[in-house]
């Protein structure tokens, strides 16, 4: 089910009247009510994988009780590497198989010797990707004593497949929203108001900006061979506006329509656009998944407190791997590899927490130095969102190599150009919104108007600009859930 679909329209007021005027006096019916309600969101799409969903809960669910009776350290540790073996298996199945079948085949052709390995029709579950690293999260917390293992398997249920973030994160921790399954939670309109407006926002993002960003991308790169290196440059930009806010448009609605259900979801996007370095960006975009391998996979190897070259290794491996979770293609390997050659510098300058504020803080416009950094990185980032989009290492290389030809400085030519210019309008409008709002949690969260009735009509505004620029009659899947 997409949020920006009219069976959603239908299921999130049904559920919402459900949970808050027939299940309100009951933790443990409001809880049953979010797992049920979460199945029927996630079964949308085929109801086959809700047996995935659910063979994985149960797995974790056993290793906590386990894990809280046991005391043996080796047994303790079979225990973890169980859940995280098969959770791994799940997603290694269905994610890379085929991946690996192909590479498999290429090396041994290289040798002179030709195999044949067997090509499945997998069917990749949606947001796979998303609840294995949940769940195993839990499993590891449980393991070091981080978190008390649960008894309460309903509100673990409903802790591994609450709706809003099953699909597309924010991935949450156990240690966050796990304790929340078990407090009984009222009603507040302050709340519900505010993820009313942190939703309409998404939608803006995920509708008016990359709905129509994902027009002239798609065309872009999908014909890359027919245009110019200036059209190319273009295509690269209008990816990476259509990126970020199909991406953190879900997060916006996912966390806004949690507060509908006095559930609160960890930040997962901090105006990653207006970094100054790309160790800020990092800490900026996506913040749930990096801050998932930071504490999973940087830290137990050691981090950056040992000698530099195991710094340097520990940066590469979960930048790799932060790649190839994405997706089954050497492109996604090669984008995180890129972002680990960005990192690099700052790491042996020992700079990578040079900027931990947003830019400008307290100020209108930012510095020389400061626009200077934002530049630099903007840039970095959409040269290495292109292989991100390409379809494969080949398509990659000839997108690039006709950016940087003679036709870079000529002007754009492709089919609609007058709607391409209303979009770039939008987005710079966007631009302009998210600069003014970059201290606050979303750009509509607290506005300046004092006057109730301005504040409601800029409200209608932006849903009158949603209605109106975008195609609400279709919805357009969002970008995530194919990892």
């Amino acid at each position: 089910m997409f949020f920006n679909s009219i069976d959603f329209a239908i299921f999130l007021p049904v559920v919402f009247f459900l949970y808050w005027f027939v299940a309100h006096k009951n933790i443990a019916a409001q809880n049953v009510l979010i797992v049920i309600a979460s199945y029927v969101f996630y079964g949308w799409w085929d109801w086959r994988f809700l047996f995935l969903i659910l063979f994985s809960t149960l797995t974790d669910y056993i290793v906590g009780l386990g894990l809280a009776k046991q005391e043996d350290a080796v047994k303790r540790k079979i225990l973890l590497g169980a859940s995280v073996l098969v959770n791994l298996l799940f997603l290694g199945f269905f994610k890379y198989y085929n991946f690996f079948a192909d590479n498999f085949t290429r090396a041994f052709t290289l040798f002179g010797m030709s195999i044949n390995a067997h090509h499945l029709n997998i069917i990749l579950p949606v947001g796979i990707s998303f609840y294995t690293f949940q769940t195993m999260s839990y499993s590891i917390d449980v393991y070091k004593k981080k978190l008390e293992s649960t008894k309460d398997f309903i509100a673990f249920a409903a802790f591994v497949s609450f709706f809003p973030q099953l699909v597309a994160g924010p991935i949450e921790r156990a240690t966050n929203l796990l304790p929340q399954f078990y407090t009984r939670r009222a009603f507040d309109y302050d709340k519900a108001v505010d993820g009313c407006k942190q939703m309409l926002w998404g939608f803006f993002k995920k509708i008016v900006i990359a709905d129509n960003c994902a027009i002239y991308a798609n065309m872009i790169f999908n014909n890359s061979g027919a245009y110019s290196g200036s059209t190319l440059v273009l295509g690269a930009l209008f990816f990476t506006f259509q990126i970020y806010g199909d991406f953190s448009g879900y997060s916006d609605i996912a966390i806004g329509t949690s507060r509908l259900f006095g559930i609160n979801l960890m930040q997962n996007f901090s105006y990653p656009y207006f970094s100054r370095d790309i160790a800020e960006f990092w800490r900026r975009w996506h913040i749930s998944l990096t801050t998932w391998f930071r504490d999973y996979v940087y830290i137990p190897l050691g981090g950056s407190r040992r000698r530099t070259w195991i710094s340097i290794r520990n940066t590469f491996v979960i930048f790799i791997l932060s790649g190839f979770w994405h997706g089954a293609n050497w492109t996604f390997i090669i984008w995180g590899f890129l972002n680990a050659v960005y990192f690099l510098p700052l790491l042996l300058l020992r700079k990578n927490r040079t900027h931990v504020e947003i830019a400008a803080k307290g100020k209108l416009l930012p510095s020389g130095g400061e626009l200077l950094g934002i530049i630099v990185t903007f840039g970095l980032t959409v040269f290495a969102w292109i292989f991100f989009r390409a379809e494969d290492f080949g398509h990659a290389l000839s997108y690039i190599s006709r950016i940087f030809s003679g036709s870079l400085l000529t002007i754009p030519m492709f089919p609609r150009r007058r709607r391409a210019l209303i979009t770039i309008i939008l987005i710079i409008g966007f631009i302009a919104a998210e600069w003014l709002g970059r201290e606050k949690r979303y750009v509509i969260a607290d506005l300046w108007l004092k006057n109730k009735f301005l504040r409601v009509s800029l409200y209608f505004i932006v849903f009158l600009v949603i209605c109106v620029c975008g195609n609400i009659s279709e919805s357009v899947e969002f970008i995530y859930f194919q990892f």
